[in-house]
Order: C-alpha cells, then sequence, then structure tokens
C-alpha cells in the first residue's frame, strides 16, 4: 500500500504523539515535555522524552527516537502502511484505497486470509484440548504442571488423532485447497486429498509481537517422531525474526530476557513469575534472533538445558548475542536438566537466586575450557592455562582483561602474575605477532580506520550542531540569509535535512520536524535525525558568549563548505572568488 506525501502528513497531523504514546508508556510532563521510562531498553531512571512541539520521541539513554510512526512500526512491529491505517483509524479518517495496486491488494489479502486461517486452527486446537476429544492433550498439560490461567494465557491446543481433521475443518469455513497448501497446516496431495501438518499432538500456537498467530509448533502424544514438529516458514512466519514468548516478555520489566530452548521451559517460566522468557522456535540461534533482542533489552541471560547439547548450544549463542551488542550471562541448573525441572524441583526463590548469581559468559566458556583438560595432571593443566591466556588476550579492555585475569586466577589457583605473563606474550608478543607475521594485519588497520573515522566525525560535527540551533531557532533561517544554505552542508544526511528544513521554513515560516522525519525510511538515518533534532543546546550565562558560540559553528561550516568546493574544482576564478570570501569570515558576528 503506497500513500501519498500529503496523507501521510494528515494522518499523522491528527495523532498527536504524546497521546499516542501515553498509551503505552506512562509519561509525566517536565519542563515543555514529556518524560517516561524507555520501552526500547530497560532503565530505572526516565530518560525517555516526548516533545508535544516538535511531534517527536527521543530518549537519551538508547537514542532510540522518531515521530508517531516511528514509534508504532518500533513498539508494535508494524509495516509503515500498517501505521498508517492503524492511527487513520485511530482519527477517524478513512484513506483512499484506490491508492493500493493490484500487486500490493493481492499480497494484503493473502496475509489477512492467512492470519485468520491461523486464528481459526488456534482456536480449534484450543476448543479440542477442552473437548472428550483433547482429554489426553489435557492430561498432559496437567501432569506437567501447566494450569488453566497458563493455558489460556498461551492459548494451548490440541489436534486430534484423525489425520484431516483440521482440514475437514477449515474447508468448512470457505478455505479452498490453494490457500491450504500455502498455510503450513495442512498438506495437499492431487490423489489422497488433505491432511494435516499436526496430528496427535499437544499445540503451542506462536505469536508476533502484536500477539498474532503466525505459526504452530506440536509435541506428539507417546512416542512418536519427530518429538517436537514446528509450522514451516510462510508469508507470516520467519523463525529467525520470531521468538516464542516475546509478545508477553517485551512488556516485562524485568533488566532482562532469558532465552530458553524450548515452548514448556518458557511456559513454566512464565507461570512462575518470570515473564521475561524467550525460546528460539525450533531452529539454530541466529544473528537475526540476536538483533531482536537488542530492541527489547541489552542483558540477556541463557538457561539452556545443562546437557553437554545444551551447553554447547549455549557456546554457539555467546558470540552471536555479543556481536549483536547485548551484555550475556548464564544460568546454571544443574543439577537439573531445564528450567522446568528446576521449578518443580527447588521452586520459585531458587532460580531467583541462580538468575542473580549468573555467571559471566566469558567465565562459563573459560569453565567449559576447563572441563576439557584434566586439572589433576600437570601437562594437561598447563595446556588449559595456556588456552585460558589465549581467550583472556582477546579482551580488548585493558581494566576488563586484568579484572577477568584475577576472576581466573582465583577460581583456577593460577598465581596471576604467571598468568598475566602468558596473557601478555600471547597478547602481543606470541600470538598476535605470529598472526601478524601470518599477513594477519587487522588489528592494526582497525585501529587505524577507528582513528580515521573518528577524525571524520569530528569534522561533521558544527553541520550538526547548526542544524539543531536552527530547529530550536528558527529565526535564524533570516539572520543566516545569504551566508549559509543548504548546499554548505556537503555531509549527505545533513545535506538532505538542510534541504528540507529551509524549504519548510521558506514555505511556512516555521518547522516542523515530525513532517521532515516522514521522508526517512531507513531506521539508522532516522535515528540520526531524531538526535539532531532533539539535542537541546547548553546555552551560555550571557547573550555575547552565546552570539560568538553560534558565530563560531556558522564560520566552521562555512569554512569546511568552502574547502569542498575547492577541492572539487580547478577554475582559477573560482579559486580566487571562493579564497576571497574565505577570508571575509573572520569579520562574521550573528546574533541569535
Amino acid at each position: 500500500m503506497i500513500y501519498g506525501e500529503d496523507i501521510i502528513e494528515e494522518v499523522r497531523s491528527r495523532n498527536d504523539i504524546v497521546d499516542v504514546i501515553s498509551a503505552y508508556v506512562p509519561l509525566k510532563k517536565k519542563g515543555s515535555s514529556y518524560f517516561g521510562l524507555c520501552p526500547f531498553h530497560n532503565e530505572k531512571s526516565p530518560s525517555f522524552s516526548v516533545s508535544r512541539d516538535k511531534q517527536m520521541y527521543y530518549c537519551f539513554g538508547c537514542g532510540a527516537g522518531g515521530n508517531v510512526y516511528t514509534f508504532l512500526m518500533e513498539y508494535e512491529n508494524f509495516s509503515f502502511p500498517e501505521a498508517v491505517r492503524f492511527l487513520a483509524e485511530r482519527a477517524g479518517m478513512e484513506l483512499p484505497q484506490e491508492e493500493m495496486n493490484e500487486e500490493a491488494r493481492r499480497q494484503m489479502d493473502e496475509k489477512a486470509r492467512l492470519r485468520d486461517m491461523n486464528k481459526l486452527a488456534a482456536n480449534y486446537f484450543y476448543y479440542l484440548l477442552h473437548s472428550k476429544r483433547g482429554k489426553r492433550g489435557l492430561e498432559y498439560f496437567r501432569k506437567r504442571g501447566i494450569t488453566e490461567e497458563t493455558i489460556r494465557h498461551f492459548g494451548l491446543g490440541f489436534a486430534d488423532i484423525y489425520s484431516d481433521d483440521l482440514y475437514r475443518f477449515l474447508k468448512s469455513k470457505g478455505y479452498k485447497d490453494e490457500e491450504l497448501k500455502d498455510s503450513a497446516l495442512v498438506t495437499i496431495d492431487e490423489k489422497r486429498g488433505g491432511s494435516d501438518k499436526f496430528w496427535n499432538r499437544v499445540m503451542f500456537p506462536i505469536m508476533d509481537v502484536n500477539n498474532r498467530v503466525i505459526g504452530f509448533g506440536g509435541r506428539v502424544m507417546g512416542d512418536g517422531n519427530p518429538k517436537y514438529l514446528n509450522s514451516r516458514e510462510t508469508k507470516l512466519f520467519d523463525k529467525s525474526r520470531n521468538l516464542y514468548g516475546l509478545n508477553f516478555a517485551r512488556k516485562s520489566r524485568k533488566n532482562e530476557i532469558i532465552l530458553c530452548e524450548g515452548y514448556m521451559d518458557v511456559i513454566s517460566m512464565h507461570q512462575a513469575g518470570f515473564t521475561n522468557a524467550v525460546a528460539a522456535l525450533g531452529t539454530a540461534f541466529t544473528s537475526g534472533h540476536g538483533t531482536l533482542l537488542r530492541r527489547y533489552t541489552e542483558n540477556v541471560i541463557l538457561s539452556f538445558d545443562s546437557d553437554e547439547a545444551g551447553q554447547r548450544a549455549v557456546l554457539r549463542a555467546i558470540p552471536i548475542l555479543k556481536d549483536a551488542g547485548l551484555n550475556v550471562r548464564v544460568l546454571d541448573l544443574k543439577p537439573y536438566k531445564d528450567p522446568d525441572e528446576f521449578i518443580k524441583g527447588s521452586g520459585k526463590e531458587a532460580l531467583e537466586e541462580r538468575i542473580r548469581k549468573a555467571s559471566s559468559s566469558f567465565m562459563f566458556q573459560v569453565k567449559v575450557l576447563a572441563g576439557d583438560y584434566d586439572q589433576e595432571d600437570p601437562e594437561s593443566k598447563t595446556k588449559f592455562q595456556h588456552e585460558a591466556a589465549k581467550l583472556l588476550a582477546k579482551i580488548e579492555e585493558p581494566l576488563e582483561r586484568k579484572n577477568y585475569i584475577e576472576a581466573v586466577s582465583r577460581e583456577y589457583y593460577i598465581g596471576q602474575k604467571d598468568l598475566t605473563d602468558l596473557v601478555e606474550y600471547y597478547g602481543t608478543r606470541g600470538y598476535v605477532s605470529s598472526r601478524e607475521n601470518a599477513g594477519n594485519s587487522a588489528p592494526r588497520e582497525e585501529r587505524k580506520n577507528s582513528l580515521a573515522q573518528e577524525k571524520a566525525e569530528k569534522k561533521k560535527q558544527p553541520q550538526k550542531l547548526l542544524l539543531t540551533w536552527l530547529v530550536n531557532e528558527p529565526v535564524l533561517f533570516e539572520r543566516l540569509k545569504g551566508i549559509i544554505g543548504p548546499d554548505d552542508f556537503y555531509e549527505p544526511i545533513y545535506h538532505g535535512a538542510a534541504l528540507m528544513l529551509f524549504e519548510q521554513y521558506e514555505k511556512e515560516k516555521k518547522v516542523i520536524p515530525a513532517k521532515i522525519l516522514n521522508q526517512y525510511t531507513d531506521s539508522g538515518d532516522q535515528q540520526k535525525i531524531a538526535e539532531l533534532f532533539n539535542t537541546t543546546l547548553k546555552m551560555a550565562p550571557s547573550p555575547e558568549d552565546n552570539d560568538k558560540a553560534l558565530t563560531d559553528i556558522v564560520r566552521r561550516v562555512k569554512e569546511d563548505s568552502i574547502e569542498q568546493q575547492m577541492n572539487g574544482t580547478n577554475d582559477i576564478l573560482k579559486w580566487q572568488e571562493l579564497i576571497k570570501e574565505k577570508g571575509r569570515l573572520s569579520k562574521l558576528h550573528i546574533s541569535i
């Protein structure tokens, strides 16, 4: 669905951002803005700011920001058209349907039919569980200690022993074989007709973050194989972009999300009050899962099975989560196999204590490494110490590395100086040098690139500051006429923002930041522009000092602009003109 710019802006302007966000986040007025706890990361002190004047939000803690559309797309996981439709309905507006092309309408209708089909199937499975035919399934859940309230909360159900039961039910509701074939609920065979994907199983509806059923998991009753069966991927269901229980966990106010292995672990955890538990959907943990978790938390606790397979899965998940920018700890469930067994065996309070004492991901890695060596054998123990030193040498931050050296020394009875010397050897002479001699100069190149990037960022800073001045003090558009224009902002993202700001002021004699943000579709660009528009200028006590600071910023932007123009031309006359213009900047004075 493609909507025109005028429609998008009218919908936005009819939905006050404070009113919309207040439905999700409790806000309190402080000065000209409203503040609350950020819904995109866990925090104790409110740093989430919503401005009625700018019709934008910005979190000074995690950097999330945007307008009312951005908020709904991030919080509700809406696509942009879905956010437009949601806000239009909220404002009582009727959107022009004719703007949807035939292909877009077809795809939207297919997804809507598939959602309805999944919802019907979930309701049918739930109904069967509570009928005579679902007695085995209900007994299974009760034997596992699952209450009726929890069954209802997760929408648990039962697929009957008949292999075409759901197929016949959905056909009775008017669905055609062609639609059912793409649903992942049934299999259509030209000769034998339709058969169910799930039968003789207790059922776990899988929901997206907006509580819409997108797929199913089923556990077989008895000893059949596979024990757990999951929906294949469809137009609604992508296993690498969804986590079981995230629709509930994202609303939890806990400081972390607990990542489990299976459905029953999540259900048992939630029933015991740990409503921040989620699980992957019958697939290996991926970078997509890490990125998804990062939207809702900064901290993850891994609660996988305590057997060897579970511990190896933890080792695979740690680097993926770390690469996503998450802090990772590992829960020790021994002597129990999984969270469900732990809760039944030792209770909620004991699990809370284990969560508080969850080890860092690094110490877990060292512990697993230690288990691979015989600590009673001097030769084997020496090999372990060398391997541990290699791990420690990879920690780049000096203080963090020092603290972990102390922890490993204490835990495994290694002399701290001996271990430090070994880490230094692998970090500076032996391990690293051998890699560099082999042609791997990546660390040095990374440092060089990092310094160059830092220098480039400092060069862009005046452009960013001047745009912030213009948004906060629109009178400057008049004061800077003939001195600064959009083309003086040569950094692409700032140039685009400047073009729209200058044009907007020229037409309306005011700036509407939220309207400009409508033009950005990339989430990274949205965040940069939101930060730009929501930065608060620290004004000096005296007007003279403010004028001096502003003049200095304008001069630096203009000098950089002139430098860019000189680098881009070989025209001598143009050079002379630019040199004269640069000389005149020494006499520049701007007053607010």
